[in-house]
């Protein structure tokens, strides 16, 4: 599989999915500043001394190459969210794990005045479409904070499966959060894709 940027381009009923490039740095500052509190309140705190790649535009350079190369050994795959071309978010496969597990996390975040149109999902069943598919993978997971309504709504709608509640499970904002666990296998997949294409991605 040709793991470059330019040929990774997923495409859905309302949406598109591709690797940011570090010509998309003005943009995707834009949309992060401006959703700074929306966003960051549900996200893992830097590292001390780390910049901000909103603000450091090399460090938003280094980022992009750091997914490239997750790219290129199999371990990751990041995608920005574009509708009509306009760049809106990001969602990921994240720590894939190949061998006998053959598992990923998905990570995803939505501009606030784009979420609630369904660009999420879509964009999730197009994800899950290409990490089956595509990469071969067996499971996936995504673990949201009980109250974060707006991540929670994602996988409800598309009826993912919860595994459960994982406690302290990830650090947020500087506090060990409980996370909700919610996953879907190849199997899941096979059982449901044709119904997950219809109602999401087919025009």
């Amino acid at each position: 599989m040709d793991a470059s940027a330019e040929s990774l381009i997923l495409k859905g009923r309302h949406i598109a999915l591709r690797p940011l490039r570090e010509t998309d740095f003005e943009e995707w500052q834009k949309v992060r500043i401006n959703n700074h509190e929306w966003l960051t309140k549900w996200e893992p705190l830097r590292s001390p001394g780390q910049k901000d790649p909103a603000k450091d535009k090399s460090t938003f350079e280094m980022r992009c190459r750091s997914r490239e190369r997750e790219r290129q050994l199999g371990t990751g795959w990041g995608f920005g969210v574009f509708v009509d071309e306009n760049f809106v978010g990001e969602i990921n496969l994240n720590n894939v794990i190949q061998g006998a597990f053959q598992s990923a996390h998905v990570g995803y975040w939505i501009a606030a005045d784009q979420a609630g149109r369904g660009y999420i999902p879509e964009s999730l069943v197009l994800l899950m479409q290409f990490a089956f598919e595509k990469v071969g993978l067996h499971r996936l997971q995504i673990s949201i904070v009980p109250r974060n309504s707006a991540s929670r709504r994602v996988v409800e709608k598309l009826n993912l499966r919860c595994e459960g509640l994982s406690e302290k499970y990830l650090e947020i904002a500087g506090v060990w959060e409980d996370h909700l666990r919610f996953a879907i296998t190849a199997e899941e997949w096979i059982r449901r894709a044709d119904e997950l294409i219809e109602s999401w991605i087919r025009s």
